[in-house]
């Protein structure tokens, strides 16, 4: 498998979900929509976007939940995603609350106003907007982990949407971790095979 990535971009919980299941894969960078290589990576996964994992059969996988599920679903000795309909519909929830509103909505307006208006004057107003989502997000969080040490009984692919989100906290001082999802995004940063992954993106 081979997973196309962006410096810091929200695919880092899936790289951290990889290095987790111990699965061998391949990491590839991506390319912005201004840069010349754009058009090449466009060829490859027509969206333009992160993350984007190319199958062993050699088939294209996009979205976040969707490659978190796959990941879960053919590792099950893993035990990322629960067996029973009701575990399952619960860890999906949360993990599509937590891309599709925490960070499409909430952490996408607090750094990047400019999606979301052409007006320079009213960008103040996106960001409050968007920090406020952004933070009631990982305060959701943290009244779901309680205590708990990850967000359901065990973890699951939930955890590595979460993480990434908290991680974004960590490095670029937007919103504020509680003592609960703080001690949840230590707990995964101290994964070596964990933190070795993220830092590779940097590094590469």
């Amino acid at each position: 498998m081979k997973l196309y990535y962006l410096p810091g971009a929200c695919q880092i919980g899936i790289h951290a979900l990889l290095a987790e299941i111990g699965r061998p894969f391949k990491i590839e960078q991506a390319a912005r929509p201004d840069t010349p290589e754009f058009e090449a990576y466009t060829q490859i996964n027509p969206k333009g976007k992160v993350p984007a994992l190319i199958r062993d059969d050699g088939s294209l996988l996009t979205e976040f939940p969707v490659i978190a599920l796959y990941l879960a679903r053919i590792n099950p000795e893993r035990e990322l995603i629960p067996t029973d309909v009701e575990g399952e519909i619960r860890v999906l929830e949360m993990t599509e609350y937590l891309v599709s509103t925490v960070h499409m909505q909430g952490y996408t307006r607090a750094r990047r106003p400019g999606k979301f208006t052409p007006n320079e004057s009213d960008h103040e107003a996106v960001k409050a907007q968007g920090l406020k989502i952004f933070q009631a997000g990982l305060d959701r969080a943290e009244q779901q982990i309680g205590g708990k040490e990850w967000l359901f009984d065990k973890m699951s692919i939930a955890d590595f949407a979460l993480f990434y989100l908290e991680h974004w906290c960590v490095l670029n001082g937007i919103g504020t971790l509680g003592p609960r999802c703080q001690a949840h995004h230590d707990r995964l940063w101290s994964k070596v095979e964990i933190r070795h992954a993220v830092e590779s993106e940097l590094i590469a």
